[in-house]
């Protein structure tokens, strides 16, 4: 493995952790007439974004997986209580939904289908 292609994946790593980070803090908000969770679709949107963005720009589904790694750590980070009795995400909807969608964004960008490579014949091998 090339050192320009880990460096790639720790940048995307990074970045999946502010998306995450950023995301926590969207997903409750926005509703509009309390209905339209924009909030939550805003955060889903930005995570597919780099998910899909970061398998693209590698050319493997490590690429997706990196970025959702981030995510998934600062997420679960500010899912924990603090001795407090502070917490940043609130037992509802939306944020069960951001939490669950999240992941399955994740696992979607990271197992698409590749596009078939170009070039070659269509001849069978051997004949």
């Amino acid at each position: 493995m090339r050192a320009g292609r880990l460096a790639a994946y720790a940048a995307l790593f990074v970045l999946g952790a502010l998306v995450g980070a950023a995301g926590a803090l969207v997903q409750g908000g926005y509703f509009q007439g309390g209905i339209f969770p924009a909030g939550l679709l805003l955060a889903l949107l930005g995570a597919a974004g780099l998910f899909y963005g970061g398998a693209r720009a590698v050319g493997t589904g490590a690429g997706a997986v990196a970025p959702a790694a981030g995510w998934l750590v600062a997420v679960m980070l500010l899912t924990a209580t603090r001795p407090e009795g502070d917490f940043l995400f609130g037992a509802g909807p939306g944020s069960y939904g951001f939490l669950a969608g999240g992941m399955v964004v994740a696992v979607m960008c990271a197992t698409l289908g590749r596009r078939p490579q170009p070039g070659g014949s269509a001849a069978r091998l051997g004949k």
